[in-house]
């Protein structure tokens, strides 16, 4: 890993370098967004509650009313919907699917569009949320809801710009740098929680230090599970072994296929009934909410687990379709040793990736979870949490980037000794 981060430094690869500084400019720019605050509003004092998720994503930006408040958590809800669209409910998206690249493109330009149109309805509901907190005039809240809309825009063509001259997926990136950017107030709480709370000074420094390996703990295992996969066995009919120096193809299959998508469907769900009691102003539905199905009452959380559970499968299964992939294998020629193509590899590749579901489903659940069970058994600022949504999205981003950047210093290393030897 070090030996080839150290070629970043080699004359040769000046252009990738400067990607890198462009990079770290543009998360910079956003991050610097997070902090100018909407002139005629002021920072929310109040808790997020459920919206807690949206604040962190934005770095913050939520609570700060800021003009990246709503940063591209827009375009998450646009893509999540066209790629629902594209499994046969509407024709038009199938076809747009089929057809390779120009489809993509198409695709990618109609989410752009939704994602704007979610981005005015959801600042309104922010709006009609910060309300109260601060009252604001109607023409208020029509300026505060264009600026937020104009923020998710500028923030969309920042992302493009990353993924264009930069390294990385951009609107990954963003989500990323929003995550990373509120992370120091969880140590700068659990600090002042430590050293500076009830405890006293050696018992606070050694709670502090236990904290901190905790958190380590956790993110090694985060990484572990996310690097997990099963590697399936292919034989191709029209391919000899010996052919290609004995050397076994495999179909990898991730442990947690489904990524951080199932806990970010499940908060939104719950969010829902919230969202439409706080707009139509109703105190009982309010109260009954905040009792039962808000993930911090124990219904709630055992919904919430349930919902977790239940989006692993249906998105994974959406994603990875046993019978498609089954299709594709024998088109190409493959089989798995053992199993007769079709219907028997079909079962074979449904049976695997639901048993790889259920341990990455409760993998995901135990790491969402960590963060409302910390607030419910300790005494600790509610900044202070362990695992959750965040270091998630942060840990497979960085993975994934950590990819891309390897494979492009491979190829570059490969290039550079096929030069030599000629």
């Amino acid at each position: 890993m070090f030996r080839g981060f150290s070629q970043l430094f080699n004359k040769s690869n000046k252009d990738l370098r400067h990607r890198i500084y462009f990079t770290l400019a543009c998360l910079g720019l956003f991050c610097l967004g997070t902090t100018i605050t909407v002139p005629w509003a002021t920072t929310l004092t109040e808790g997020l509650g459920a919206l807690e998720i949206f604040n962190v994503m934005s770095g913050g930006g939520l609570q700060n009313v800021s003009i990246f408040a709503l940063g591209v958590s827009p375009y998450i809800t646009a893509s999540i919907i066209t790629e629902f669209l594209q499994m046969g409910i509407i024709p038009y998206f199938e076809e747009l699917k089929e057809q390779g690249y120009v489809g993509r493109q198409k695709i990618n330009k109609i989410t752009r569009y939704l994602a704007i149109i979610f981005a005015f309805i959801q600042g309104y509901a922010y709006c009609l949320f910060f309300n109260r907190s601060f009252d604001l005039t109607t023409i208020e809240i029509l300026k505060t809801t264009l600026v937020m809309t104009a923020g998710t825009a500028f923030c969309l063509w920042l992302g493009d710009q990353i993924t264009k001259k930069g390294v990385g997926n951009g609107t990954s990136m963003i989500i990323m740098s929003g995550i990373m950017f509120s992370m120091p107030r969880i140590f700068i709480g659990a600090y002042n929680s430590f050293i500076h709370g009830v405890y006293t000074l050696p018992i606070g420094i050694i709670l502090f230090i236990v904290f901190i390996l905790v958190y380590l703990l956790v993110l090694v295992g985060i990484i572990y599970v996310q690097l997990a996969e099963r590697r399936i066995p292919i034989q191709y009919s029209n391919r000899t072994t010996s052919a290609y120096g004995a050397e076994q193809s495999y179909l990898p299959i991730k442990i947690n296929s489904a990524g951080v998508i199932p806990v970010i469907f499940a908060q939104i769900l719950l969010t829902i009934p919230a969202t439409i009691a706080a707009f139509f102003k109703s105190e009982k539905a309010l109260s009954f909410i905040n009792k039962y199905i808000v993930y911090s009452s124990t219904t709630g959380l055992i919904l919430y687990i349930i919902l977790i559970i239940f989006f692993g499968y249906f998105y994974t299964f959406m994603i990875m379709n046993p019978e498609e992939m089954s299709k594709n294998l024998n088109e190409r020629g493959g089989y798995i040793p053992g199993i007769r193509p079709g219907e028997d590899t079909t079962k074979y590749m449904s049976k695997s990736i639901s048993r790889l579901t259920i341990v990455g489903s409760i993998f995901l659940t135990i790491i969402a979870i960590l963060p409302v069970l910390m607030s419910k058994f300790t005494t600790l600022d509610s900044s202070v949490t362990i695992g959750g949504t965040g270091i998630l999205i942060v840990v497979g981003v960085a993975i994934e980037t950590y990819k891309q950047l390897e494979s492009s210093l491979l190829a570059r290393s490969y290039k550079e000794k096929r030069r030599k030897l000629r």
